[in-house]
């Protein structure tokens, strides 16, 4: 999302907080749940068009819930993918054009690195 070079990315070092935060293990565990819910998506929606088909039989429809609950898994549905700072991980106020927190988005911002953002004055 941020194109840096070297200067950028000495500057995202020094921001309070990032360092310690880089590749951390929550980013790569949502990495992780949303290349499962792109590999499970055609079979998954298959599953569901059965369960929610009624004209099916009844015991046929129960039979293929219960193979949708124990052959899929969990972190196969879309709702478990959390979207995150990409360079912090942090998981709440998180902006989807650039996918970075609010708390990012105001440093970077305040360092120049995000271009056509400006301290706002009036």
């Amino acid at each position: 999302p941020i194109a840096m070079g070297a200067g950028g990315i000495k500057l995202l070092a020094r921001l309070p907080g990032v360092a310690s935060m880089l590749g951390s293990r929550k980013i790569v565990q949502d990495h992780v749940r949303r290349l499962i819910v792109q590999e499970h998506e055609a079979e998954r929606s298959l599953y569901k068009a059965m369960v929610t088909d009624t004209t099916l039989p009844l015991d046929m429809r129960l039979q293929v819930q219960r193979l949708f609950e124990t052959d899929l898994p969990r972190d196969a549905a879309a709702n478990r993918v959390k979207n995150r700072c990409v360079l912090t991980g942090r998981a709440r106020s998180v902006h989807r054009f650039s996918r970075l927190s609010r708390m990012m988005v105001r440093q970077l911002a305040h360092y120049g690195l995000l271009p056509g953002v400006a301290k706002a004055s009036w």
